[in-house]
């Protein structure tokens, strides 16, 4: 439940230590425990992953820099284009911080400011440095990062619905998974769990793209519209929804699930356990599942299944419950 607006101290020391891991992992000497050091770095704080994968696309852009010959004490055997890299990398560093950032900034591969938010057990409303409105849904986690050519959020865990300030020379970019969500200024929610996207548009339109690295532009969505996406999937598949639309209800605090399949609706409902239930079979997957249910109270929801379903719980291996359909007996 935290949020964090960094400052230029701060933001400072991050993008040292991340032109610092970019050469080292990069040099050949690079041990297994700078590498172990540089995990634990990269994964204590999202801020650290943003920056450093902002340091990367530096070091691949000097790739296409005139060339930088190496000291002449320096190994032979060492490709030129190596070279170039590092002395980009080590160029950062000698020209002092303060600079590097205002180049990176220039050419739109640093940020200029970072917001980090969580929500515990109570939805949360936020208002981004953009003036942009988001809730987020519980136990949900999203970092914001300011570009010179885009707005950046990643949603890293849960739900958020967005209010998009209207910009439309600084388009506003939702990473979720795999793809992504690009705007100007409209009205939309972005639902994930594990693999699994959802985007259904209010009001703007939108355009969804199911892999961050293809090269097709994704599919343009108008308001009623809801497109979903999971690894490997070409282009999100979409269709029509209610602007009454249950999946939106999380808002009001609580998860409606309309007559659905136990195949869908466990996404829905394993997105607020600490332990995920399992299906036992394809056959349990085809059970349905209503009601209204408090977002506080779906904990409970799974220990009653067996009263209301034809079914009995056990548990893995792993620990996690599993739904066994209960068989019917053969009709004579």
């Amino acid at each position: 439940m935290t949020e964090r607006t960094l400052s230029e101290a701060e933001y400072d020391t991050i993008t040292d230590a991340a032109a610092h891991w970019c050469m080292r992992l990069h040099a050949d000497d690079c041990t297994d425990t700078e590498r172990l050091a540089f995990k634990q770095w990269h994964d204590a704080d999202p801020l650290h992953a943003f920056e450093y994968e902002a340091m990367l696309e530096i070091w691949g852009a000097a790739e296409h820099l005139p060339r930088v010959e190496p000291m002449p004490a320096a190994p032979a055997h060492r490709p030129r284009s190596r070279w170039s890299r590092m002395a980009v990398a080590a160029t950062v560093l000698a020209l002092g911080l303060p600079l590097a950032a205002f180049t990176g900034w220039n050419m739109g591969w640093l940020a200029n400011g970072y917001q980090r938010f969580e929500a515990g057990t109570s939805v949360r409303h936020i208002t981004l440095e953009d003036g942009s409105q988001v809730e987020l849904n519980l136990g949900s986690e999203l970092v914001f990062a300011n570009y010179k050519n885009e707005r950046r959020v990643t949603l890293k865990k849960g739900e958020a619905f967005f209010d998009v300030s209207h910009d439309s020379g600084h388009p506003f970019v939702v990473r979720a998974g795999q793809g992504q969500v690009r705007v100007t200024g409209t009205r939309f929610n972005v639902w994930m769990y594990q693999d699994q996207v959802r985007v259904t548009l209010l009001e703007g339109s939108v355009w969804v793209t199911s892999h961050q690295a293809s090269n097709a532009g994704g599919l343009q969505l108008s308001p009623g519209m809801q497109a979903s996406y999971k690894p490997g999937d070409f282009q999100p598949q979409v269709r029509d929804v209610a602007f009454d639309d249950s999946s939106l209800a999380w808002r009001s605090g609580k998860l409606v699930l309309d007559n659905l399949a136990l195949s869908e609706a466990l996404p829905l409902i394993n997105r607020y356990l600490e332990r995920p239930v399992m299906l036992a079979d394809n056959t349990t997957g085809t059970l349905r599942i209503g009601g209204i249910y408090n977002l506080n109270e779906v904990k409970n929801l799974v220990p009653s299944l067996p009263k209301v379903l034809p079914v009995y719980l056990t548990q893995n291996s792993d620990g996690n419950l599993v739904l066994n359909a209960i068989a019917r007996a053969p009709r004579n």
